[in-house]
């Protein structure tokens, strides 16, 4: 086991913030009517990817009745049908659609993580719960570096959660530290042994922007071809 797999192994066992397993752990019990004959994960859910990933995905935290359900990030949720279909669209992804931990679905060059590992009650992670799970993306972004070259942040709350981590990691964030927006596009240095790293910003795939237009199909591309293109990927057009 390589020192990615290692950190997921031990992720998947933390109970550092006793309100988020209570809720987690309360959901996989009681279950939505719809999914009842389904055993649901209920613990923190690891990044998804390959280990030499060249473009990384920040989201927000797991959803109660998708990911908290599936194991595995943007899956089993309206949230994550956008998300996949437009990795797919640009090529980074195997298939559309991302039901269950085992449907076969692959990543290319592509890995989602985010900032909070636990689903919260009603999406909203506290700020104590983001600071409390930092130091997990810190690490995944240590293990990445010597891949990484871009990071798609999906929403201002995982800007705000990114970065402080990458900082940490060993990025030069720009202060004032750069604001959060769709589109937004900053170049972040590092040491002397890390590659410049891309960095933008994307209305988060949430219901209430795909279901009102503030995030289009089209403008989700948009921000993923562009972050494939500075991550060095080759994008087929599907």
């Amino acid at each position: 086991m390589d020192g990615l797999g290692e950190l997921d192994a031990r992720l998947v066992a933390c109970r550092a913030c006793p309100r988020l397993v209570e809720w987690r752990e309360e959901v996989a019990r009681t279950r939505r009517a719809a999914f009842a004959d389904q055993e649901y994960w209920g613990r923190p859910v690891p990044g998804f990817g390959p280990h030499d990933a060249a473009l990384l995905i920040i989201g927000l935290a797991p959803a109660a009745h998708g990911a908290n359900r599936t194991g595995r990030m943007f899956t089993g949720d309206r949230s994550g049908d956008v998300l996949y279909r437009a990795l797919y669209d640009v090529g980074l992804a195997s298939r559309p659609t991302a039901e269950s931990a085992d449907d076969g679905l692959t990543l290319y060059g592509t890995r989602i993580t985010s900032p909070v590992h636990c689903a919260p009650p009603a999406n909203k992670p506290t700020p104590r719960e983001r600071d409390t799970c930092r130091s997990w993306l810190v690490d995944e972004l240590r293990l990445l570096a010597p891949h990484l070259r871009s990071v798609v942040v999906l929403g201002a709350f995982g800007w705000q959660a990114a970065l402080p981590a990458l900082a940490a990691a060993g990025r030069r964030v720009p202060r004032p530290r750069p604001a959060f927006g769709h589109g937004a596009r900053v170049t972040l240095a590092g040491g002397a042994d890390l590659a410049p790293l891309e960095l933008f910003g994307c209305f988060h795939v949430s219901q209430r922007n795909t279901f009102t237009g503030r995030l289009t199909p089209a403008m989700l591309r948009d921000v993923l071809g562009a972050a494939a293109d500075a991550a060095g990927l080759r994008r087929t057009a599907q």
